[in-house]
């Protein structure tokens, strides 16, 4: 059975396997990947495993231009199937086309749910960060995405051209306390 953990460096050798299904350079929507970032040398990877909790962490100031997002991997008999990320806030950039959550799952995963119970366990996180609601996007040709985040009470704002793509952009509301 699937569950979500937080990012670990004891799963450097299953995170490879995935990444290198996704194809190396290849974005993974979720996973808090930048260029640059080492993955392959067990130093380099436990670094940038240091770097995604510290991300989470809002006692420690974010970088310029970016907002405080904690991670999850989607784990399976110790597989790494897929990663979701939750924004604390919005930015400008955000707004307009990354939205709150993203979320991918490695191809030899895909439609099996992960991604529908990835987004329904992170729901509750949000709501107590002290959001009401939260903005997801997708690419306007991704019907797996759609399904997931309408399944998971999206409501379509719009279509919109940006700097990444034709996105579809949704609201889920966040129950109260």
């Amino acid at each position: 059975m699937a569950e979500l953990i937080t990012p670990t460096h004891r799963l450097h050798e299953a995170w490879l396997r995935s990444r290198d299904e996704w194809g190396r350079g290849t974005h993974q929507d979720g996973a808090g990947l930048r260029p640059g970032d080492d993955v392959d040398t067990a130093d380099g990877f436990a670094g940038w495993v240091r770097r995604l909790l510290r991300e989470s962490d809002p006692a420690i100031p974010a970088p310029e231009g970016w907002v405080h997002c904690s991670y999850w991997w989607i784990v399976e008999d110790n597989e790494v199937l897929g990663a979701i990320a939750l924004r604390h806030e919005l930015n400008d950039f955000l707004a307009r086309a990354g939205g709150h959550i993203g979320y991918g799952v490695r191809p030899s995963a895909r439609r099996r749910g992960l991604a529908s119970f990835a987004l329904g366990a992170v729901l509750p996180y949000a709501r107590k960060l002290g959001l009401d609601r939260v903005l997801i996007t997708c690419n306007v040709d991704n019907e797996g995405s759609r399904r997931t985040i309408e399944a998971n009470g999206g409501v379509l704002e719009d279509i919109r051209d940006t700097e990444i793509g034709r996105l579809r952009r949704y609201w889920i509301s966040l129950p109260g306390n």
